[in-house]
């Protein structure tokens, strides 16, 4: 989506992500993969480069994804200097809810928006000898563990109250998300727009 902007050169079409990265507005949107995570590292370098200092602020509506993927982007939301607050419109779901909850500038939702946490899925058929499988599930136990600990250092929570609430398809509204501790508040349009 492009719209228009005036300038001293005149009227320019420019894409519509462009103007909100100027306003640093990032988002993250879809499924959570390579793409999503390097343009997600690209836009908060620029935007830190810029000023350190000011808030960026990320808006997120995804259904999740894959674990490295996400993971590199928790790496840059935990270890940038510039704060980054993380809203959620409309949904957070798997890699996207923990992202979602690993602010530590200001976890923000709409009223109606949606978290949703669960253990670590296979992404495709399971094929192999028993070895390949073996390692396949260890490996799969080891990112659970390890998206358990992210959970319960971020919400506060014990890592056996975090394992019982991601045994099944867990789904939050924003009061259930406040008062699990994965959401800081509820907000709406026009406390988005003042940043």
């Amino acid at each position: 989506m492009n719209i228009q902007v005036k300038s001293s050169n005149g009227i320019t079409t420019v894409p519509i992500d462009s103007q909100l990265l100027l306003h640093r507005k990032v988002f993250v949107e879809g499924e959570i993969n390579h793409d999503v995570s390097w343009d997600f590292v690209k836009k908060i370098m620029l935007l830190a480069q810029e000023d350190k200092k000011k808030p960026i602020n990320v808006f997120i509506n995804s259904p999740g994804g894959e674990i490295t993927a996400g993971m590199l982007m928790y790496d840059v939301i935990q270890s940038s200097e510039t704060p980054i607050r993380l809203y959620c419109m409309g949904r957070a779901y798997s890699m996207a809810a923990i992202l979602f909850a690993s602010g530590n500038h200001g976890r923000y939702m709409f009223s109606h928006s949606k978290l949703m946490v669960h253990e670590p899925l296979l992404g495709n058929h399971v094929s192999g000898n028993s070895s390949s499988i073996k390692s396949i599930s260890d490996s799969l136990l080891e990112s659970k563990k390890k998206m358990n600990e992210i959970l319960a250092k971020h919400t506060g929570k014990t890592e056996s109250e975090i394992e019982e609430a991601t045994s099944f398809d867990h789904y939050f509204s924003a009061t259930e998300s406040i008062d699990f501790g994965l959401c800081d508040g509820i907000v709406g349009i026009n406390e988005v727009m003042e940043g």
